[in-house]
Order: structure tokens, then C-alpha cells, then sequence
């Protein structure tokens, strides 16, 4: 598929239909092809986050804790027993299956053997905002925070900052959003100053702004080709060069404050 038959289907819709509609891998559509159908829930208020386990068991992360899907949305239940905190702003499926909660306040939770009891794991996490994960083939854990990166090695038992780059001082870095590619290069996307590359696995960054016209970035994201895309206050971005030259591609966004994005199996991308 050519680079731009990828961009012929841009949606603006909301974070939550955004981040199912890629989590559950909707392929091989067209514009006219596409209908939403509401489903009995969450109810726990807006949902921010989704996960789905290799079991296609579906995880939303909302306002008022987790909810679990095992019916594709019909029916959800809540699974909160051992969150201290209900503010969930990320949701992430490790390799082993163990469903990790990211928190507002609260800091990092895990889920194991898709059970019932959340275990807050934050041993040198010393910032409880946690905002987004990502997750590499090697299964080592990044984690979003106020104040930084955080990254595991071990499942989630402990968190050691990977900031060297990053702009200083601290406590007040923002970082939004991470992705990686499939070279295993990661990204990290800033409140308020733009968007920054590693390709040691966390150990040190690099700016990557050029042709990046608004630094707000809230959301990124990578198709199959390579192709890298930032979501910021002032429209969608994209890079075909891993991060080094950035291009604005908003023909057809009627809102340009885009909070999430998201790639499906077939190369559509999709903005929220």
C-alpha cells in the first residue's frame, strides 16, 4: 500500500472509539463501510484508555477505574479491587498477559493471570502521574509521567527514570505519549516541547522537531512502514524519516486539537 492511500482515511472521532477501533484491529474498510455501534458501557465515566489480551478480552481505562470485556463490548464489569485510585489514564497488555493500570495520583498497577486484584508496582516510580505506556519486543516496560520516562526491565517490579536528554529541570517534563517502531527506536511526545527520539532503549534522547510547527504533542503513533505521526494542538504531523523531518497533514480535520492516534492493521489512521 502506497504512502498516500494511508492517509486517504483520516476520522475525527473520540479518544475512546479511536483507541478500540485499533485495539480491536478493524481491517480492510472503506469510508463508506465504516458504522459505530454504542455499547452498554463503561459506565464509570470517560474512558481514556484500551487494551486488548491475546484472549481478545478488552480493557478500559475511564475516570471511575478498569472495566473488563470478554463479549466484544457487549457487557463490561468493573475490576478495580486494589486500585487506590480510580483516575486511569493508561491501559497496556504486557508479553506474559499481565494488564498494567497507569494512574493519576496513584501511580502503576498490575493485573496477573487476567484476575480480579490489582498490585500497585512502584518501586522506583517517584512519580505517580503516569500517563502512557509502551511496550518493546524485548518486553521491557516504559512508562509516561509528569516528570519523565520511566522504564522497567522486569515486568513492572521496579521503575528506574531514562530521562538523559530530556529537557531539564525536572519535576515537570509532561510526556504524553510513547510509541516504538519495529526497529525498536522509541519516541516520546512533550506538552511543550515536541517530540524526542531514542535508539538505546531509553538510556538517552534527542530532540527531533524540524518541520514541527506546534510542540503540544499528545499523541504518536507508527503505521507498518515506518511512518511516524504526532498528534499536537495544532493538527497531525508525520514523518517518513524516523523523526527527523516532520510535515503537517490535516486536509479533511475539521478539529485540529488531536489527543489520540491510532493505526489498524490495514494502515488507516485515525485521529481523536
Amino acid at each position: 500500500m502506497k504512502h498516500s492511500t494511508r492517509l486517504t482515511k483520516i476520522f475525527v472521532v473520540t479518544v475512546a472509539t479511536v483507541l478500540l477501533a485499533a485495539s480491536l484491529h478493524i481491517e480492510g474498510f472503506s469510508q463508506g463501510q465504516i458504522t459505530w455501534e454504542q455499547t452498554s458501557g463503561p459506565v464509570g465515566g470517560n474512558v481514556r484508555a484500551f487494551a486488548v489480551n491475546a484472549a481478545g478480552d478488552v480493557f478500559a481505562g475511564t475516570r471511575g477505574g478498569v472495566f473488563r470485556s470478554s463479549d466484544n463490548g457487549d457487557t463490561w464489569m468493573a475490576i478495580n479491587t486494589g486500585l487506590t485510585t480510580l483516575n486511569i489514564h493508561a491501559v497496556a497488555v504486557g508479553l506474559a498477559g499481565d494488564v498494567f493500570a497507569g494512574t493519576v495520583g496513584g501511580g502503576i498497577f498490575r493485573l496477573r493471570n487476567n484476575g480480579q486484584t490489582w498490585q500497585p508496582v512502584n518501586t522506583g516510580l517517584t512519580d505517580r502521574n503516569v500517563r502512557a505506556f509502551v511496550i518493546k519486543a524485548t518486553g521491557d516496560i516504559f512508562a509516561a509521567t509528569d516528570s519523565g520516562v520511566f522504564r522497567s526491565r522486569n515486568n513492572g517490579d521496579s521503575w528506574q527514570p531514562v530521562n538523559t536528554g530530556l529537557p531539564t529541570p525536572p519535576p515537570f517534563l509532561f510526556v504524553f505519549a510513547l510509541a516504538v517502531n519495529a526497529a525498536g527506536d522509541l519516541f516520546a511526545g512533550m506538552g511543550g516541547s515536541g517530540v524526542f527520539r531514542s535508539s538505546n532503549n531509553g538510556d538517552s534522547w534527542i530532540q527531533i522537531n524540524t518541520g514541527l510547527t506546534n510542540l503540544r504533542v499528545r499523541a504518536l503513533a507508527v503505521n507498518a512502514a515506518g511512518d511516524l505521526f504526532a498528534g499536537t494542538r495544532g493538527g497531525v504531523f508525520r514523518s517518513r524519516d524516523n523523526g527527523t523531518t516532520w510535515t503537517a497533514v490535516n486536509t479533511g480535520l475539521t478539529i485540529l486539537r488531536v489527543g489520540a492516534l491510532v493505526v489498524n492493521a490495514a494502515g488507516d489512521l485515525f485521529a481523536g
